[in-house]
């Protein structure tokens, strides 16, 4: 399995946007990708510019297979100005 943290930091008043759109992304990622078996989000209750990702898929094909997705593409674009950082980390799960 391989294991992907996405950690953002929001611009100013985009949080509730993202939180919408973000959604809506890890519903996506989760019908539409066979190997894409978890697609959490989170966020943290101190700082509302904060949201979290925990994303488990099959192996880094399947994550580089969601990248090229028309559906992450379009996350991408919807969200780039909401967007201040974006820190993503991977691990293989043992």
């Amino acid at each position: 399995m391989y294991a992907v943290i996405v950690e953002f930091t929001l611009n100013p008043g985009f949080s509730m946007a993202f939180r919408d759109r973000v959604r809506r992304q890890a519903a996506d990622s989760l019908a539409l990708e066979p190997y894409c078996h978890v697609f959490d989000v989170c966020i943290d209750p101190q700082r509302e510019d904060s949201v979290l990702l925990y994303e488990l898929y099959s192996d880094r094909a399947a994550f580089d297979a969601h990248l090229a997705s028309a559906h992450f593409r379009d996350f991408d674009a919807d969200v780039s100005d909401w967007v201040s950082a974006r820190r993503v980390r991977t691990y293989s799960r043992l």
